[in-house]
């Protein structure tokens, strides 16, 4: 909603100097989101005055029609006097017209300065402007032709309002009624603690049986109905100059008088109303829903076929609108025009204009249904004041008769009952309860009387809400009003006091020290939406019957590209490396930890539950069944250099093995022991991709997988060669943890090591190595570390040699060489027995 600040001065006398930055503070701190404030003419100086043109010479010597006219500027002209003489190419005046001239030393919007000068063998002494040239409009068609009334001389910068400041200001669903300069204006004056004159008071005669035959048949839909005629309008009465300038800076084009006072009411007051041809009508309007098979040509042109729930605007023959949306074709205000032959204006000269009161949802319904959404259809959507229909209906009376020379007739159609105020029962102290504030009974009331509410009783507050705020309908609503009058700023910063005994769940505390472990280890979290679409799990190479292609389609999804929940981490993660990498961070490494949704295609129907009450155990239950699996994962990608490069060498390139590692980190994060082992499986490398296995309840389960991606994964995303990823099942890896992770004591004696190297065949997988040593070594074993993998003619072909590190070490005493020689023996001796392996150079 664009809001000039000279028409907010219309209601609230602010105080002088009063900018619009200051109004925008105010209206911002009461809980308006005002999103700029522009300055319109800043740029623009005089002199800028009103001329009438007295004489057109047509030069025809040039390319185009070329006009050297002579203009009356009265006492801002030469002192002798003397029309300016001003050069224009436009065609759009005549003799007589009264125009907007800027004369020489004028700057125009651009830093456009205008100065005497020789052009077309001819001295121009200024330029004759068109809307775009001052800045009120795109249109450069034509100059600025100004209705009569105005002399020669008059400053021209006023005239049209051209410096002002235009708050636009983005409103809330819950905030409909500030889509009008009378609520915008109303928080204004709450805001400067300023009386408000309302332009809705207005005296308004009472029904009468004389008025246009109106039927409503559907009550529910459109709950009051006003209808009042206007005749003798003149056909040639054009838009006045200040309300084609209030509608432009409101966003508005200026379309004739009678459409202009109808869109210049709705932004005034609030109220959509709409203006039919009195003449162009056939019997008496009507209200009702849509039958089978009716069709409407809107205003826009288009055949609109016609459903059962669109509530309509009928006549005799039929439909003649959306309520509430659009008017039709054939019963539009005629755009005025001139006979050629005999000179006399042509157009609507009988007008009815409806001012009424529609349901918001039918309206909705409607503008989806139609993809059709109109600045009346925005404000119904919202909710309208039902008790403004009568005073819009006059306001645009009053000006039809003010400015188009029409007569009001005396009949006056209003169907409806006067609305009964909602009332809210509140505890004086609840604002004071939600707020953690002691506002008191007095600062309660008198901040709801601010807002237009009656305040009644002590302890207990009976609470009368204006029909203007149908946001307004519990306690916790008013709660809202008084807090934010008060300030939100002047709100006390506290932290909740959790009930003693509780805290973050075992989950919650394993995501933490994950995202926390990988942060450490040089990753960045990157959260990314959980959707995702077909085509993403056709690039990771999944096949048709992977269970991961089993996804749940959401009903209405933001994109249609992506309508499933996601099966995998990875799609969102990949998107993101992508991202990075066409943005110049080719060394990246990036994480996310989030729900997956795996549908087992046993969920049951998801059960209604009531919304009076809360639902028993049995209904939860109910619909927990009705949901699709929803394990916590973690996924990593790594791209790029691991180790950067430096004075110290050229760096490491990311390879499998660190998206293994990131894998271990994880676990060892979760407490799970897990046995490294190579795999097959989408989207990895079949040679570079390992199984992260766990073990729980006594069987091995994998916990997911880790490695390299496949190059047609890579070629098919777009992501850089040797793209490495991860992705573990957290709440798996959690079921395996042998409890809370335990820091590790400080050791009071010192470690004895021993080397070994083992010569095993190719296609012995070292994990197995690993678990022999292990076991064979005893308690004695602190620690075990892979520091080298050799293939060659040494060990011979198909054979590989494994060299591990071993750090023995007891808890109570030092170790003598005896028992760290029979500790390394008994492990070397179990890997032996295990794996065949013999060790090298034995």
């Amino acid at each position: 909603m664009r809001a000039p600040l000279s028409w907010l001065r219309e209601y609230v006398d602010l105080p002088a100097g009063t900018t619009g930055r200051e109004v925008a503070a105010k209206l911002i701190a009461a809980g308006l989101e005002v999103e700029t404030v522009e300055r319109v003419g800043a740029d623009l100086t005089g002199p800028l005055v009103v001329g009438r043109v007295v004489e057109i010479e047509e030069l025809t010597e040039f390319k185009k029609p070329i006009r050297y006219c002579a203009v009356d500027v009265g006492s801002a002209g030469a002192e002798s006097g003397e029309p300016q003489r001003v050069i224009c190419g436009a065609r759009n005046f005549v003799v007589g017209d009264l125009v907007v001239v800027a004369l020489p030393g004028a700057v125009l919007p651009g830093d456009f300065a205008i100065s005497s000068r020789k052009t077309y063998g001819r001295v121009s002494e200024g330029m004759i402007c068109s809307a775009a040239e001052l800045g009120t409009a795109d249109d450069h068609s034509g100059i600025i032709v100004l209705p009569p009334g105005h002399e020669p001389g008059e400053d021209a910068i006023d005239l049209l309002g051209l410096r002002d400041e235009i708050l636009d200001i983005s409103v809330t669903p819950d905030r409909g009624y500030c889509l009008s300069l009378r609520g915008l204006a109303r928080e204004t004056a709450i805001a400067y603690d300023l009386p408000l004159r309302d332009p809705a008071l207005l005296d308004v005669p009472v029904p009468n049986e004389d008025g246009h035959p109106v039927r409503v048949e559907d009550r529910a839909g459109c709950g009051r109905f006003t209808a009042r005629v206007v005749t003798g309008v003149r056909p040639d009465a054009i838009t006045p100059v200040w309300l084609r300038r209030r509608l432009e800076k409101a966003g508005m084009r200026s379309v004739s008088l009678p459409v202009d006072i109808t869109n210049y009411v709705m932004l005034e007051l609030g109220t959509p109303l709409h203006a039919y041809d009195r003449a162009r009508l056939e019997g008496g309007i009507g209200v009702r829903r849509a039958e089978a098979g009716e069709e409407l040509v809107t205003l826009d042109g288009v055949k609109r076929a016609l459903h059962p729930e669109d509530l309509l605007i009928t006549d005799a023959r039929g439909p003649i609108g959306l309520a509430g949306v659009m008017g039709g074709e054939e019963t539009e205000v005629l755009t005025p025009e001139r006979d050629p032959e005999t000179d006399e204006w042509r157009g609507t000269t009988e007008i009815v204009v409806e001012a009424a009161h529609f349901d918001p949802v039918a309206i909705a319904r409607t503008v989806r249904r139609h993809g059709l959404v109109t600045e009346a259809s925005k404000r119904w959507e919202r909710g309208v004041d039902p008790e403004a229909t009568a005073a819009a209906a006059q306001r645009a009376v009053d000006l039809l008769v003010g400015l188009a020379g029409a007569t009001a007739d005396p009949g006056v159609t209003h169907i409806g009952v006067v609305g009964v105020p909602r009332t809210i029962r509140i505890p004086a102290d609840h604002p004071d309860r939600v707020a953690g504030v002691a506002y008191g009974r007095e600062t309660v009331a008198r901040g709801l009387q601010r807002v237009g509410c009656d305040v009644y009783g002590t302890d207990e507050l009976t609470v009368s809400v204006p029909s203007w705020r149908p946001d307004l309908t519990d306690p916790n609503d008013l709660a809202e009003e008084v807090i934010r009058l008060e300030g939100y700023e002047n709100l006390p910063s506290t932290l909740p006091r959790p009930p003693a005994g509780r805290g973050l769940t075992p989950r919650q505390r394993l995501h933490r020290r994950v995202g926390r472990a990988l942060a450490g280890a040089g990753f960045v979290e990157a959260p990314c939406y959980p959707f995702l679409g077909t085509a993403a799990l056709d690039a990771l190479g999944l096949e048709p019957d992977d269970p991961r292609r089993r996804t749940v389609t959401l009903a209405n999804p933001l994109s249609d590209e992506e309508p499933h929940l996601r099966t995998t981490l990875l799609p969102g993660l990949l998107a993101a490396l992508r991202r990075n990498e066409g943005r110049g961070n080719h060394d990246t490494a990036l994480f996310e930890t989030g729900l997956v949704f795996r549908p087992t295609g046993e969920e049951s129907t998801a059960p209604r539950l009531p919304v009076d009450r809360r639902p028993d155990a049995e209904g939860i239950a109910e619909l927990d069944a009705a949901l699709p699996r929803q394990p916590r994962r973690v996924a990593a990608v790594l791209a790029g250099r691991r180790d950067p490069a430096g004075w110290w060498g050229p760096g490491r390139p990311t390879d499998w093995a660190d998206a293994v590692e990131t894998a271990r980190l994880v676990a060892r994060e979760a407490g799970a022991d897990v046995e490294i082992v190579a795999d097959r499986h989408a989207p990895w490398h079949p040679g570079r991709c390992a199984a992260v296995r766990v073990t729980v309840d006594g069987g091995t389960l994998t916990a997911g997988h880790a490695g390299e991606l496949h190059p047609r994964v890579i070629g098919a995303m777009g992501l850089p060669d040797r793209t490495c990823a991860v992705e573990l099942d957290l709440d798996l890896l959690q079921r395996a943890s042998a409890g809370p992770v335990r820091a590790p004591g400080v050791p009071g004696f010192p470690p004895a090591t021993r080397d070994v190297a083992l010569v095993v065949d190719a296609s012995v997988p070292a994990a197995r190595v690993e678990e022999a040593l292990r076991e064979g070594a005893g308690d004695l074993l602190e620690s075990l570390r892979l520091f080298d993998v050799y293939t060659g003619e040494q060990v011979g072909e198909g054979r590989k040699s494994l060299a591990w590190a071993l750090r023995f070490r007891a808890p109570d005493r030092t170790l003598t060489a005896e028992e760290t020689t029979a500790a390394h023996e008994a492990a070397v001796a179990a890997a032996a027995e295990r794996t065949g392996a013999v060790v090298r150079g034995a």
